[in-house]
């Protein structure tokens, strides 16, 4: 087996302002560590935690989790930073993470002010994901250096194993998208012109859905999925400051 450098947590202490961040299905802290940096230069206290099953050489890793493990690691997340101090909180999150991001505020969970996503379908819509999915595996064990006879064993699996855990996603993300109407704080919607792997144009259902507040629609016409870490990346991370400072902080109450 390859030695190969798996992605850790990030969690960076600065100002009183709280942020977190949760990544993609087949991703990592990784793919918001550019915003990460950015808000941390901006004085925000940022976490972003891998998922369950995530940021390994297995991808039967994550397919062995559910999205019960996730929404547990996203209620985990959330009283991470409430323990050290932080009683408002902001959070987003990429695709799939920007699902789990829209349960938190539907659930209304305590101290969380406002977030959004970055190219989430909440809302199920025409989508690449299970193809991906199979490609990122094959990928992953290419790189730890598993032989092409295991990998052609293992993937028969895989390939299974990823069509019912994406019906599970799905589920949970119909569920979170019937409750858009609960939400209450402000939300921030970001969504890629060139998104390869979901249906770009879902995300106009789900800005209908929100009829009890206020939003920010983003679009981003020269990126792909992978929003955070495109060629529009430097726009997003500076749209996500502005709305961030639109929130109400508990340092700017009377």
């Amino acid at each position: 087996m390859k030695k190969i450098s798996l992605p850790k947590p990030l969690f960076t202490q600065n100002g009183s302002r709280a942020v977190l961040l949760l990544h993609a299905y087949s991703g990592s802290s990784n793919d918001v560590r550019m915003l990460s940096r950015y808000l941390e230069k901006e004085n925000y206290t940022v976490y972003s935690p891998n998922f369950s099953g995530h940021a390994t050489v297995a991808p039967e890793d994550i397919l062995e989790k559910s999205t019960k493990d996730w929404w547990e690691d996203t209620i985990a997340a959330v009283q991470f930073l409430k323990e050290r101090g932080y009683q408002e909180i902001a959070v987003f999150g990429l695709s799939m993470g920007g699902i789990f991001t829209m349960s938190a505020l539907t659930n209304r969970l305590e101290g969380i002010i406002g977030g959004g996503f970055f190219c989430s379908p909440i809302f199920p819509v025409n989508n690449n994901v299970p193809e991906n999915f199979v490609l990122y595996a094959d990928k992953v064990l290419k790189m730890a250096g598993v032989s092409l006879e295991e990998r052609s064993q293992r993937m028969v699996k895989i390939k299974e194993a990823s069509y019912v855990q994406l019906k599970d996603i799905e589920s949970f993300s119909e569920q979170t998208a019937n409750n858009l109407g609960q939400i209450t704080v402000p939300v921030f919607m970001g969504q890629a012109g060139e998104d390869e792997m979901i249906d770009p144009l879902g995300v106009y259902k789900t800005a209908k859905a929100l009829s009890q507040t206020r939003f920010t629609l983003n679009w981003y016409p020269n990126s792909g999925h992978v929003l955070t870490i495109g060629p529009d990346h430097k726009q997003l991370e500076q749209d996500v400051l502005a709305f961030l400072n639109t929130l109400s902080w508990n340092e700017e109450k009377e």
